[in-house]
Formats: C-alpha cells, structure tokens, sequence
C-alpha cells in the first residue's frame, strides 16, 4: 500500500518558554509523529509571524504558496503544528483541496492505532469524539471529511454520519463504561497487596525496553529485546496499562506497570479520556521516570511529562529518574542531572545498570513487612503458595504436624495468619 505524502506546517510566533520546544523543534517532532502515523512527510514549512491568523492559523501568502505545493506534487494531506479550529479547518481545506489534520488529530490517529484492549478502545474513541464534537458544523460530506485521519483509522464514518446529539449520546455511553472501568480498577486496587511502581516517560524514551529487561532481569520472564515487539522503536509503542511482579534484591515482590507516553502539548482530551488507564500512575507508591538520555532536549522533555503529572496530581510521590539509552551517549554529553529526584544512568537494551535500579528500589520501597513465625496445617496449601507470592519466606521446614515457616509478609495478609503464629 502506497503511503499518503503528507507536508507539515507551523508557525513561530514567539521565543519559546523555558521547558518549551522552539518551533523549528516541535515541528521537528510532528513531522516524526505523522510518519509514525504512517505518512510520508514530503517537506516542512515553517513561517515567521506576529500572531496567529485566526481565519486561517497561517498567513494568506504561504495558503496560496501551499496550495500550488500540493498540487503540483500531489499532497494528500496537510498537518498543522497546533489545534486548528473547526472554521480554520474549513477554510484551508477549502484553500489547499487536501486533507487537513491538526497535531492533536494526528496523536489521536496515531492512539487508535496502538489500542488494543477494550479499555484503551474505548478510550481513544470517546477522546476522538470529544475532539470531533466542537468542530461539527454540519451533516454529510462535511462530517466525514472532519473523520479522517491517515488511511481509514478513526472512529469510523459510520459513527460520524450522525447529529450532534447521536455523538453526545455515544460520548456519555462512553463515559459510563469508562466509570465502570475505574470502579473495577477501584476493586483491584482494594484487593493489592504489594507496592507498586509505574513507568512514566516523554514517548520513545525506552519505558517498554526497559520493562522487559526488569522482567528478565527480576521476574522471571525470558524476553529476547532484539525482537522488533520487545521494547520497539515506536513513538505510542505501550497504550494499554500492563501490569507484572518482580523481586527486588531484598526479596521483596512489587508490581510494575508501563503506561503510555507523554508528549509536548498532549491533547487535554487524551488525559481526560486516559484518566482509567492512568490511574496506575495515580495509585504508584513509586514512580520511575524514563528518560531518553541521549536526547538534545531532555529538560523539556522531564518538564513535558512533569507537566502531566502535575495534571494528575502525583508530582508528591517519590520519583526516580532512569536516565535510559547511556550505551548510545554521545562521547563528551554530560548526562542530565534532575535537581530533585534520584537519577540512576543505565542502558535497558544492554542491562548495564539495572542492578543500580533494583537496588535503589529495594532501598526506597523497605522490606515486606511484617516477620512473623508460623505453623500451617498441611491442608492450607493455597495459604502457603500465597505467602510464597506476597511475602517473603526466609525458612520453612516441612514437619508431621505442620509446615513451620519464618517470613516477612504485608499488613494485608498479617491478619489472616493471626490462628496458625506461633508465640515460643
């Protein structure tokens, strides 16, 4: 299939604030995200301007110009560096006769490609049609040229061929689902007994790389991180929330969860929509935040997903800062410091430093819990294995009248073990 050729747009207005790509930059960024999207970016198109034109976001000189561009080389569509209004959306698809898609479409285009649960569905669906509502002026062919995206993705024409009132149904159906999802999510969280450590991260920092690598390293999991699924290169790679154990150096067992990846002006529908899947991030005892260490532009992209976490209210919990990709550090590049947190330098595609990482968890995180001395019946083997999974056994001896065992375990469990601890 022939990709479609695409030509980005953007314009520098102003000197960017500190923590703030320059224009050049996040144009730089949404020419990788429409090709991630899968287009082909045929060329950029930057232009210097006092102030936005609110009829059509750039000046009429460069619409003209733009125009002619695409025709001659036969453009299939135009991505705008910012969030374009329904009437600007209107007026350059009018000027150009291509399709028209915005930064904030394209990230959307690019999420409903990733989700592969029935939770991240819905959720890029009820994020796509939020962003769609406001920009309906109409029914028919107007409506559904607003649907598309790149290719066919998207909440789909047939969904989009309705009234406004059809969509503020389909919204409010989605949100019922999604509060039904966070009730669940509410239950799961009740029922945990172990500590849990989110993954948070600017996208294509390496979060997923280095998941699997902690899962190698300390759970078990026989991953191999050359396969082009583990850990790919892959801006979105991780939409839907995962969530796996593994032990610490000191024998404590946490749970780790991935999540997706920030970005530099993330859609505030994407965070709203999100809110159940992020909820891992909320529900963290700790947070370790990925970053890619050989990037130009680290501090805007800790400030970018500093950004986010503030949204989500979690900037209090204790945070480390993996400082992720060091194998491919740049001879003479200082590697960033975090005036704050904690920063472990480490490499997951190689696993140079994840004993560093293990060990600082394990410090941070304590032990189990509570020790305690027990003699279970032999019957209560389901007991047995859940001390095994929760706590840590440090001595067990299988006896005639029993099993006699030593281990730390959690508040949660400590309770229940009250009938079988021994007191001599």
């Amino acid at each position: 299939m022939e990709l479609e050729r695409a030509i980005v747009v953007g314009l520098d207005t102003k000197k960017p604030s500190p923590g703030e790509l320059s224009a050049q930059e996040s144009l730089r960024e949404l020419r990788d995200l429409v090709e991630a999207a899968g287009a082909c970016v045929v060329r950029e198109f930057l232009q210097k301007r006092e102030a936005v034109d609110r009829a059509l976001y750039i000046g009429k000189g460069l619409a003209g110009d733009l125009a002619q561009f695409v025709e001659a080389e036969q453009i299939d569509l135009a991505v705008f560096d910012t969030e374009l209004s329904g009437t600007q959306l209107r007026n350059l698809e009018e000027i150009l006769q291509c399709k028209i898609l915005d930064r904030t479409g394209i990230i959307l285009d690019i999420f409903a490609q990733r989700a592969k649960s029935k939770e991240g569905k819905i959720q890029v669906e009820l994020a796509q049609l939020e962003y769609l509502l406001p920009r309906l002026v109409g029914k028919g062919t107007e409506l559904s040229r607003l649907a598309g995206g790149i290719g066919t993705r998207g909440p789909g024409e047939s969904k989009l061929e309705r009234d406004r009132r059809h969509i503020k149904r389909r919204i409010a159906d989605l949100k019922r689902q999604l509060a039904q999802v966070s009730k669940q999510r509410q239950v799961m969280k009740a029922n945990r007994s172990l500590s849990l450590v989110t993954l948070v991260g600017y996208t294509n920092a390496g979060k997923s790389t280095l998941r699997y690598r902690l899962l190698e390293v300390a759970g078990g999991l026989q991953v191999d991180l050359t396969k082009e699924d583990a850990g790919t290169n892959q801006l979105f790679a991780t939409l839907d929330s995962t969530v796996r154990g593994i032990e610490l150096p000191n024998g404590r067992r946490i749970l780790l969860a991935d999540t997706v990846g920030f970005i530099q002006k993330l859609p505030h529908q994407l965070v709203s929509a999100f809110k159940a899947t992020l909820e891992e991030v909320q529900e963290a005892d700790l947070l370790l935040h990925v970053v890619d260490g050989t990037s130009p532009h680290v501090e805007e992209q800790v400030q970018a997903v500093e950004q986010v976490l503030g949204e989500l209210d979690v900037l209090d919990k204790p945070v480390v800062i993996v400082m992720n990709k060091m194998d491919l550090l740049p001879e003479g590049m200082i590697p960033y410091r975090h005036p704050q947190h904690p920063v472990v330098h480490l490499s997951a595609k190689t696993g140079e430093g994840i004993d560093r990482l293990l060990a600082m968890l394990a410090e941070m995180l304590g032990t189990a819990g509570r020790r305690v001395q027990l003699l279970l019946p032999h019957e209560e083997s389901r007991l047995l294995g859940e001390l095994f999974r929760l706590g840590r056994v440090q001595e067990i001896v299988y006896q005639e009248n029993g099993i006699r065992l030593t281990a730390e375990v959690p508040d949660s469990l400590y309770a229940r073990l009250h009938p079988y601890r021994c007191f001599h």
